[in-house]
């Protein structure tokens, strides 16, 4: 009983903030601005300009996650085989730029990718050639890194760390090399933080849109972009709400594409 009376928070904060909101945006997602039912608002996700915003997003995010995969899971490995005050600090490293809100951090390089900034600033100085980078493709994954790698970060390293060091000193006694090791041991076992990791990292990177109307000056339009237009802008929010719950359909399918396997992680060992 005590639980459940502890429980009322949480269960007034899901109704209030979360189902709520989404019951008024599927209720607008299907309906026109008259409250005629309509799937146009969803089947607009088919259209030309919205299609390719939609593959230009999923090309990004699929790019960004696996950046920050080949980033991530090097770093953990590190961290594991590293002395604990060694550890320590690198993860309140990795945890600092997370204290500053995101929207600073953006500005921040696009300060230093900008035609006259830093970056240039520096390569001219030495005589080089400066670099075309700001309202770009690669600007905007690079924002997406540098914004989302923490994420990736911290679930693949909890998963590394829990698999216990008793595995990998039995498969020693038993001949396995370190490439061995590795493949047989540590990577299964921490396959479902990287799917955490996966779905923490590729799912806001499908929806962003700040990072790129600032890193891609509002030339490089992601679906995010349209959406942030449709509510903001046109206040046509019927055909927002539709375009949102057709990429949330396709962030869903995507995600158990990516996760589907997994179903339970407990002491470093996968249970499926």
């Amino acid at each position: 009983m005590n639980r459940k009376v502890l429980a009322v928070p949480y269960a007034v904060w899901i109704l209030g903030f979360i189902i709520i909101p989404l019951c008024f945006i599927f209720g607008r997602a299907f309906t026109t601005a008259e409250g005629a039912f309509t799937l146009s608002n969803i089947f607009a996700i088919v259209d030309p300009l919205h299609r390719k915003a939609l593959v230009l997003s999923l090309e990004l995010a699929f790019l960004c996650t696996t950046i920050c995969i080949i980033l991530a899971y090097p770093l953990a490995l590190i961290v594991r085989n590293s002395k604990m005050k060694s550890s320590g600090v690198i993860m309140l490293i990795l945890i600092m730029p997370m204290w500053m809100n995101s929207i600073l951090r953006i500005l921040a390089l696009q300060m230093i990718l900008s035609n006259n900034g830093i970056l240039n600033f520096v390569l001219t100085s030495l005589g080089l050639q400066p670099l075309q980078i700001i309202n770009t493709k690669g600007a905007i994954v690079l924002g997406m890194v540098y914004d989302f790698l923490p994420y990736m970060i911290l679930p693949i390293m909890n998963s590394i760390l829990a698999i216990p060091q008793d595995y990998v000193e039995a498969a020693r006694d038993l001949g396995a090399n370190k490439f061995q090791i590795f493949w047989r041991i540590i990577f299964p076992l921490s396959l479902p933080g990287v799917g955490s990791g996966i779905t923490m990292v590729f799912v806001p990177s499908m929806t962003a849109f700040v990072i790129s109307n600032v890193l891609g000056g509002g030339k490089i339009q992601l679906l995010g972009n349209i959406i942030e237009e449709e509510f903001m802008t046109t206040m046509n929010w019927n055909l927002g709400s539709g375009l949102s719950v057709a990429l949330m359909v396709f962030i869903l399918i995507t995600s158990f594409a990516f996760g589907g396997g997994e179903k339970k992680s407990e002491g470093g060992r996968m249970l499926w």
